[in-house]
């Protein structure tokens, strides 16, 4: 089974892979949108036709108290409009703290701000997949 991993954010997706059994992820690349969500939606549909994607996992960005707000709402909005178009489950995991997290890896490997702010989000699509993954495993 293969999957995508995505981190939405106000202007970039980040898009994770995972290999074809389901064990890893990596990160894939990012796609600029500008809100533009239906030809958003076009980009991840090449994608996952190209590498026959067969799931997708989406980051609900929480609140550090657990609460819902407008990103985590328009992520909820998201996830229904992915399910209409492209016939595929999606999975929405708590992404609290992945962009730190990319962050941090980042930096441990000595990776120029220029460069971090341009892998971030698929770093950290990789890190809300990858928790997916292994959530799946230990089931």
């Amino acid at each position: 089974m293969r999957y995508i991993g995505l981190d939405l954010g106000s202007k970039t997706l980040g898009v994770a892979l995972s290999d074809t059994t389901g064990l890893i992820a990596s990160s894939y690349t990012i796609i600029r949108h500008n809100e533009d969500y239906d030809s958003l939606i076009d980009e991840i549909e090449k994608i996952i036709d190209e590498k026959k994607v067969d799931e997708i996992v989406l980051g609900l960005p929480k609140n550090m108290n657990n609460t819902l707000g407008e990103k985590a709402n328009l992520s909820i909005k998201f996830k229904g409009m992915l399910e209409q178009r492209l016939a595929k489950k999606v999975h929405l995991i708590d992404e609290r703290l992945t962009t730190v997290e990319a962050t941090n890896i980042l930096l441990l490997n000595d990776t120029s701000r220029k460069k971090r702010k341009k892998v971030i989000d698929s770093v950290a699509a990789s890190i809300i997949l990858q928790t997916f993954l292994d959530r799946e495993r230990n089931k």
